[in-house]
């Protein structure tokens, strides 16, 4: 069942485990905060990187902030199951980097 809040967003189940998205879009209302919020960019910055029209993501900050704290505990829940999962699967590009630094320090002369 599809559920549209409004023109703009829409919830449905199956999509994104059923967050709060732009309408016709994988982008959930929680990117576009975080990408404001966190992340500093502004509004026709986020627009443009996800290719939004300033409506879409005027739409998605103004729903954000009617649910904040719903929005920022499942935001919350999200980063806690990712922090969950670091130990048991390690960053492969981190690995390189650790690698790549013991060969610079090992090389350079005593």
């Amino acid at each position: 069942m599809k559920v549209t809040l409004d023109r703009y967003i829409e919830i449905t189940p199956d999509i994104r485990g059923g967050k709060p998205r732009i309408a016709g879009r994988r982008i959930t209302v929680a990117d576009v905060a975080i990408a404001y919020l966190r992340l500093g960019q502004s509004l026709e910055e986020v627009a443009a990187e996800y290719d939004l029209t300033l409506s879409e993501v005027y739409a998605a900050m103004s729903f954000y902030y009617d649910n904040k704290v719903a929005i920022d505990e499942s935001i919350q829940a999200s980063e806690t199951f990712a922090d969950s999962l670091r130990p048991i699967y390690p960053s492969l590009l981190q690995e390189k980097i650790k690698v790549l630094k013991n060969v610079r320090t090992n090389s350079l002369p005593s």
